[in-house]
């Protein structure tokens, strides 16, 4: 079973966030909060984490998976990021979006589409979710938590113990974080691309202003 931390959104204690981290790294499968709701959570290079949350929700091999990253900084060691997209991050970051950028080799060859070479990154602005990326000093791979047949994530830590808990490693009960999606914005063409409306205001990204 799962351990379950109950961890406070606004000062996370510092011993259970290296304990999260911890999991992390020995390959757990983890639960953590986001500003859009709770997520499926995994190190970058543990492929049986990505087996898990692939069986866990069902997915094929053409589902992207999201790099969390910590910072600006750490997007432009997993995507391309031309000056003017670098912009467009730096005014959204963090928050609630999620950003389609071509991968760079840094980006495990599993976590893409198979025919586009493309990754969705996004910067949380959830204190939690900050604190353990910078603990963990790379990205998680994530994935939401949706769980098949669904219309709506699970929000509720303890009910996602319940269910999940016997294929997870870790949940943390971060509070409630929302339970709508990231905004999409697809940014490998000249002009962005909305192809999700979330929790992120898109006016930006619009064509409007």
């Amino acid at each position: 079973m799962a351990q379950f931390f109950a961890i406070h959104p606004d000062n996370p204690q510092p011993r259970l966030i290296q304990q999260a981290v911890d999991i992390v790294r020995s390959g757990g499968v983890s639960v953590i909060p986001t500003d859009s709701g709770y997520a499926l959570a995994c190190a970058l290079e543990n492929k049986r984490g990505v087996d898990v949350i692939r069986q866990i929700r069902r997915l094929d091999d053409k589902h992207n998976f999201t790099l969390l990253c910590r910072d600006l900084s750490e997007i432009a060691t997993y995507a391309r990021v031309e000056n003017q997209i670098y912009r467009l991050l730096k005014a959204h970051t963090p928050g609630a979006y999620t950003f389609i950028l071509d991968a760079t080799r840094e980006v495990p060859r599993r976590l893409l589409h198979p025919k586009r070479k493309q990754i969705g990154i996004r910067v949380p602005n959830n204190v939690i979710a900050l604190d353990i990326l910078q603990a963990l000093g790379e990205p998680l791979m994530t994935s939401t938590l949706m769980l098949p047949g669904e219309s709506l994530p699970l929000t509720d830590p303890y009910d996602i113990n319940e269910s999940l808990g016997h294929q997870l490693d870790l949940v943390i009960d971060g509070g409630f974080c929302g339970f709508e999606g990231t905004s999409v914005i697809d940014l490998t063409e000249d002009v962005p691309q909305i192809t999700r409306v979330g929790a992120g205001d898109v006016s930006a990204f619009s064509g409007s202003d």
